[in-house]
């Protein structure tokens, strides 16, 4: 028996992915194949946006014939989608043909909710909450040679636009000591870049260790790999953190520090709880003590109420900060979040116009900073080979692709490489 996982959604749920995997081979579930040819076809939805919910209904509905031609044909929906408020309800009407519908919080429940069907119709388990942390999950790793590690689950944030505190739950913290353990693992495995993974990982606490002090104790053990953790709330980021990362070679100096918007009445609707003036002066921090660091971000255009002027500080903001790269997006009502209530919804050509605007000042930070690599030696850990282009493939240090050809197989291998072109976020070269 095969099975087949599409995902959708942040790199959240692509490790749950790699989880729902190790599941479904300690039952008997033996590669992962094409869904055409699986024997079970497993859905990890997101629900962040509106589109990601359109992308998940499309490619389950396309299933609908080949659940008809093909006999014992599991089809299973779970993550952020199936946990929304209402929404297994949705499933179960619109497409009679899944057969397992399960939540964030029941994915350790796979194997038994497969077990059931066998003699049950339909299966669908959500809980609505669940306070304890799920460890010793077999996963079947696809990232080779980066790691994800969760050190939290969930979010107390509530911002106003996001869904993810009612399908995630609240906040809860993994043991500092099995995260340090799982990391040592991983290294010793060959992993060579390890990400520690949170809604917020600041607000990390297992007793008296905080994010800062896991940080420190993880980038402490021996050997060579790097270090990165994503993401990173503003109101929590601390002179302590700087300070780890300026002590530590295998911490990247790359920072993932969401701003949303440049409005700081925006920012208030949001329930961000900080200032554009507080925002930027985190990015000051940063920049005097790793003059070197660059900072991504995720933007959002047409918040409601969102009028051209504050549009337009968060094109200042672009500059100001000096992003390296951004998720930009528009802003998608979410039933049940606060904002979804709130009068003054932005007009779809308005949003457009803006989001085009916003695109363009992000990629011009983009081709700026790229093109600065142009002539110089970086070196990148190569993680796959591109068959389209010939080239394989690897991240330096502060997250840009770096293309190059080689003889022999470097998957897994930190490789030196001169930079000869840039375009983008992309950068091509000479293995030396």
């Amino acid at each position: 028996m095969n099975y087949a996982i599409v995902t959708f959604g942040c790199q959240m749920n692509l490790h749950e992915s790699e989880k729902i995997a190790g599941i479904l081979r300690s039952v008997g579930y033996e590669k992962e194949v094409a869904p055409e040819e699986a024997d079970i076809i497993v859905f990890n939805t997101c629900c962040i946006r509106e589109n990601a919910e359109n992308h998940a209904f499309g490619n389950i509905g396309a299933l609908k014939k080949l659940k008809r031609q093909k006999k014992g044909l599991i089809i299973a929906v779970g993550g952020c989608m199936a946990q929304e408020p209402g929404k297994a309800q949705v499933l179960k009407e619109k497409f009679p043909f899944i057969d397992i519908i399960f939540g964030t919080h029941n994915i350790f429940e796979l194997a038994s909710l497969i077990e059931r069907n066998k003699s049950e119709k339909r299966v669908i388990s959500l809980y609505e909450d669940r306070l304890e942390t799920e460890d010793g999950a077999p996963a079947c790793r696809t990232s080779y040679p980066n790691a994800w590690v969760n050190i939290t689950y969930g979010c107390n944030n509530f911002c106003t636009y996001c869904i993810v505190p009612y399908v995630r739950g609240r906040e809860r913290s993994r043991s500092a000591d099995v995260i340090v353990e799982e990391c040592r693992a991983l290294i010793a495995e060959g992993y060579k870049e390890i990400t520690l993974l949170g809604q917020n990982v600041n607000s990390y606490r297992d007793g008296d260790v905080n994010f800062p002090e896991l940080l420190d104790r993880v980038a402490a053990i021996e050997g060579k790999f790097r270090l990165r953790f994503m993401t990173s709330h503003p109101k929590d980021f601390s002179e302590r953190l700087v300070a780890v990362m300026k002590k530590h070679d295998k911490i990247l100096n790359l920072l993932h520090l969401p701003a949303q918007s440049g409005s700081s009445r925006i920012l208030k609707l949001m329930n961000r709880r900080y200032t554009r003036e507080e925002y930027l002066a985190k990015v000051a921090l940063l920049k005097r003590e790793i003059p070197e660091a660059e900072i991504t971000t995720d933007l959002i255009v047409s918040f409601p109420t969102e009028t051209e002027e504050e549009f337009g500080e968060t094109l200042s903001l672009v500059r100001e900060a000096d992003f390296s790269s951004a998720f930009t997006f528009v802003y998608s009502p979410r039933t049940g979040t606060a904002a979804a209530k709130m009068e003054g919804q932005i007009p779809e050509e308005v949003s457009k116009d803006r989001i085009t605007r916003l695109v363009a000042a992000v990629n011009e930070n983009t081709r700026r900073k790229s093109e600065k690599y142009v002539g110089r030696e970086i070196e990148v850990l190569c993680e796959d080979f591109d068959e389209k282009r010939g080239l394989y493939l690897g991240r330096e240090p502060l997250g840009r692709m770096g293309y190059f050809a080689s003889e022999n197989n470097c998957v897994g291998e930190f490789v030196r490489m001169k930079v000869t072109r840039a375009n983008g976020v992309s950068l091509y070269g000479e293995k030396i």
